[in-house]
């Protein structure tokens, strides 16, 4: 234990090494702009710098980069070394104010959605000191935001940061009209994002070419096992799994990466990291950087670390959930109840505030977890609906309803758990359970936004949550401040907005066909595509939202929509294109060979012995030659609607016109070549197919 306090941060430049390094005056003046927002003096950067520097050197690093999060979804780095030519013809050791502060990456490969056009190549990093530089493999990292030459964000933290500024505002502008807030300065949000994954062997994984070019199994038949005994969730953990996850934890605790609890997930060779929450941009800085360690410390343990949202189909797949809470800047969290959440008014509106948000701009959360890959779980049984609720268990919807009809409260005393075993220690049970088909929840003190994906930045959804709270913010402050009587006030808002939106709650089973049949009749989204969210991004009131608070303008967001409408296009075409290669080059001329086969056998056995029965090889040739005809046609099929795709492309079609023709039917082709291949993969002998089995693949690591 003493080594992990010991590691723990080690390649961080965090407050303590700042505290140590750092001028006393320089030091208060850095912590005022991380965390009082005050613009950073020119003169405090360059002793930062200088500071940065020596520590990195000493730590062994010898170049610099600006680490940045593109629209790509991942991060991006150009590495430039410290080194600058001395008068001797040797080289100095050198880190400039400016090059901590600013950066010039190229802008014109990136995704900008119009933007930049391909010609015009420049674009800007910024210095985001609210977020710690690092160390990652001999390089200084040093977070920052990426703008265009014109000033539009190209990436996910500058969003990110001005939805943070905004709920802070709006939520100080709320907290000041209660008593006992004086010290409250601002507010921050919080997010502790939990990441499932998968661990196959990299031996495998190198003979599929459809994980190795699309991340997830385009074939595959379904196992004789999978997860129907639920014999892997929470069980034991394999002896290389766990040796992965030791080393795991130590490269993230070296980074300051709070990993707090690791086990089984449901599906074979399935895996879950959870971390303690953090300040929301610092928690999607960790969580990208999770991810790319999984990828590294899986490459060292001879496995690869798979992060698509369902890599195999027939059992689970892998998700994200995005913990968010609202803290002050004096430590109290906003969506705490307390002991009497009934008589606490404060969260009762902030918690209403939430429930407005959601149902508000459900088309917006569910644009923000829109994926191809995570257009395979949502809606599955497997993950939330697409249709977005909120659950709240049963007491704070008792107290809700209580305040609609004006009734008073009945109370219930926490119930001690009754296990009837008289050894084992008494404790409180919690005033509601869970619910795991909730896409929204409230889990105590937070709610669980449970439906990103695995392989997904989680800046998108947090920069719609936290705007979409903001406003309500600002529309409750708007109606609090002039208020004459702030109590009647304040009453009133609370029950308007119970009554108009507790359409939202729903703390049923999200997996019922009845639930899809009574959400149409309150009114809610049933978006069960990208591309069918992707079309509501630009609805004027979501337009007016971002562009209120300034975190996104209409250039910025019709940016967005192009970018994902073209991202999803050009996954489903490279999807469509690997499985055209693996059906002519693999799986059609593997069924030739076993007809061919089949009947030679037939043959050579009718020669040899004229009565003897050969029923299963007619049997087998037959059936083999069937859907060796069927399984042609559809590739045909296939090769016709990514051509249609391509032609509709090239001739200009609006970007969601495309995509919407690349589910209907580009993907729709794509499946019905797989549900043939897969049956021709039953029939076929193992030594033959010319792909390892999911077999192989879910029970790779031993």
């Amino acid at each position: 234990m003493d080594e992990v306090t010991e590691i723990f941060g080690e390649n961080v430049f965090n407050e303590t090494v700042m505290r140590a390094r750092l001028p006393k005056e320089t030091f208060k003046q850095l912590m005022k702009t991380i965390e009082g927002g005050e613009k950073l003096d020119p003169a405090v950067a360059t002793v930062v710098a200088n500071a940065m520097k020596d520590w990195a050197v000493e730590k062994g690093a010898t170049h610099f980069t600006h680490w940045f999060q593109p629209l790509t979804g991942i991060t991006a780095e150009k590495h430039d070394s410290f080194i600058s030519p001395a008068s001797d013809g040797k080289v100095i050791m050198e880190f400039s104010g400016k090059e901590l502060v600013q950066g010039e990456p190229d802008a014109s490969s990136f995704p900008s959605g119009g933007i930049r056009a391909t010609f015009e190549a420049r674009g800007y990093t910024a210095w985001d000191p609210t977020s710690y530089a690092f160390i990652k493999d001999g390089t200084l990292c040093i977070p920052t935001a990426f703008c265009s030459y014109t000033g539009e964000a190209l990436d996910k933290k500058t969003p990110l940061l001005r939805s943070m500024q905004a709920i802070s505002k709006q939520a100080v502008r709320v907290l000041h009209l209660f008593e006992g807030n004086e010290a409250v300065t601002s507010v921050k949000t919080t997010v502790g994002p939990e990441q499932e994954y998968f661990l196959i062997d990299k031996e495998v994984y190198e003979k599929r070419e459809d994980l190795l070019y699309t991340g997830r199994t385009l074939f595959g038949a379904k196992a004789p096992k999978g997860q129907e005994l639920e014999d892997h969730y929470f069980g034991m953990i394999k002896p290389r799994v766990q040796a992965f996850m030791k080393d795991l934890n130590r490269e993230l605790w070296k980074l300051g990466i709070l990993a707090k609890t690791e086990h089984n997930e449901v599906a074979p060779a399935q895996h879950e990291l959870a971390p303690i929450f953090s300040t929301t941009n610092i928690a999607c800085d960790h969580n990208q950087l999770t991810m790319e360690m999984m990828r590294k410390v899986a490459a060292r343990h001879g496995m690869v670390c798979l992060l698509h949202e369902k890599p195999f189909a027939g059992v689970n797949g892998s998700g994200k959930h995005n913990n968010w809470s609202i803290s002050t800047n004096t430590g109290k969290n906003l969506l705490d109840p307390g002991a009497t959440p009934e008589s606490n008014a404060q969260f009762l509106l902030f918690l209403c505030a939430v429930i407005k948000a959601v149902d508000e701009y459900q088309d917006l959360l569910r644009i923000s977890v829109a994926s191809a890959g995570n257009d395979h779980r949502l809606g599955a049984n497997e993950a939330p609906p697409a249709i977005i609720s909120m659950f709240l268990g049963d007491e704070l919807s008792a107290i809700l309803d209580s305040i609609e009809k004006g009734l008073p409260y009945g109370k219930h005393e926490k119930e001690k758990m009754k296990i009837g075993v008289t050894v084992l220690p008494e404790f409180s049970k919690d005033t509601t359970d869970r619910n795991r088909t909730s896409p929204f929840a409230f889990t105590g003190n937070k709610f669980e936004f449970r439906m990103l994906g695995s392989s997904e930045s989680i800046a998108c959804a947090n920069v719609f949550l936290n705007t979409a709270v903001a406003e309500e913010l600002s529309q409750f402050a708007d109606t609090l401040e002039k208020a004459k009587d702030f109590k009647a006030a304040l009453h009133d808002l609370i029950l308007t907005t119970i009554k108009e939106h507790k359409r939202i709650i729903f703390n049923g089973n999200g997996y019922d066909d009845a639930w899809v049949k009574e959400a149409e009749k309150r009114g809610l989204l049933n978006l069960r595509s990208t591309p069918e969210a992707l079309a509501h991004i630009l609805d004027k009131k979501n337009m007016t939202l971002f562009e209120k608070f300034g975190v996104y303008s209409p250039v910025e967001l019709t940016s967005r929509y192009e970018i994902h409408n073209e991202n999803y296009c050009k996954v489903l075409n490279i999807e469509a294109e690997t499985m055209l290669e693996m059906t002519k080059k693999d799986i059609l001329p593997c069924a030739s060979t076993y007809a061919k086969k089949l009947a030679e056998t037939i043959g050579l056995k009718k020669s040899a012995c004229p009565d003897c029965d050969t029923t299963y090889e007619d049997d087998m040739l037959k059936k083999v030659s069937v859907l060796t005809a069927g399984i042609y046609q559809k590739t045909q099929a296939l090769e016709k609607a990514v051509s249609d795709a391509k032609e509709l492309t090239s001739s200009g079609g609006e970007s969601g016109t495309v995509a919407l023709f690349y589910r209907e039917q580009v993907f729709a082709a794509m499946n019905a070549l797989r549900a043939l291949a897969d049956e021709l993969e039953v029939v076929t002998p193992k030594a033959l197919w010319p792909f390892p089995s999911y077999g192989d693949l879910l029970f790779s690591v031993k």
